[in-house]
């Protein structure tokens, strides 16, 4: 599985960013889908996760009640919205396909895709 993600941006604070993820192959209906991000200096955390036919989302504390997560498994694409941005989402998301594990763990994950610059002013 080959995965790209797009969407990134610099957007003002209190703006929103669709974040969007394209996947190769035909299994993409397998695999849990997750988003993670890296802040400049920091570790790769996780931000949000969703089961393979969407029924389950997961977030973190950090994006919680601004964020959601969605696929379009017809299209092989899953979607990150986030809402009320802020200076500390400035950071690279990257998507990421797993199987088998905790969703916020990068290890449960399989295939990363190249990242997506995330960059939010005050």
């Amino acid at each position: 599985v080959q995965l790209q993600a797009s969407g990134g941006g610099l957007v003002q604070a209190g703006g929103s960013l669709r974040l969007s993820c394209a996947a190769s192959g035909r299994t993409f209906s397998s695999y849990i889908m997750g988003w993670f991000r890296q802040a400049p200096g920091k570790e790769r955390e996780y931000v949000a996760a969703i089961s393979p036919y969407g029924g389950t989302t997961d977030y973190a504390v950090p994006v919680k009640g601004r964020s959601t997560i969605s696929r379009d498994n017809a299209k092989n694409t899953v979607f990150l919205q986030i809402n009320s941005l802020k200076p500390e989402d400035t950071a690279v998301y990257y998507c990421a396909a797993g199987g088998r594990g905790s969703w916020n763990r990068p290890g449960t994950y399989d295939y990363w895709g190249r990242g997506t610059l995330v960059t939010v002013s005050s």
